[in-house]
């Protein structure tokens, strides 16, 4: 299973110098908890330098009763940023993410411009889809074989 397969290829993203509150707005916007902070590149690659998680601007600002909008995503983003080639397989990317304690992995071409992105909610969901399918074999077994055995 190689990690293309699986990326979600809708990430969301905006450059160092957007404000935080944009950041926050787009996160509320598309229903995520992270903005992929990316160089755009002359040839149209994005190029992720940096990402922002709602962990970062609650931390980093309210919890510190710090006003966000004294903040850009570059202030606020962790960079450098872990990648993981498309061509890896699943089980790399989530030793990758074990090994650096993060659940979101964005996922680069060969030539490091932004591809998609990995979670570990993603990979929740295709376990658990996988899963299901077993389950339902389990169940649908015995069934079929009782059927033909009568």
């Amino acid at each position: 299973m190689l990690v293309r397969d699986y990326a979600n290829l809708n990430v969301v993203c905006c450059e160092p110098d957007a404000p935080i509150a944009e950041v926050a707005a787009l996160m509320r916007r598309h229903h995520v908890g992270d903005v992929v902070v990316v160089d755009n590149q002359q040839d149209g690659a994005r190029v992720p330098i940096g990402i922002v998680t709602d962990r970062d601007i609650l931390v980093e600002t309210l919890a510190l009763d710090v006003d966000p909008k004294m903040f850009s995503a570059a202030e606020l983003m962790s960079s450098p940023v872990t990648t993981v080639q498309e061509d890896a397989s699943l089980n790399e990317a989530l030793g990758v993410m074990r090994g650096k304690k993060i659940r979101r992995l964005p996922v680069v071409n060969r030539a490091g411009g932004l591809f998609g992105m990995i979670t570990s909610d993603d990979v929740i969901n295709l376990i658990a889809s996988e899963l299901a399918m077993v389950a339902g074999l389990i169940v649908e077994q015995p069934i079929r074989e009782s059927r033909l055995r009568k």
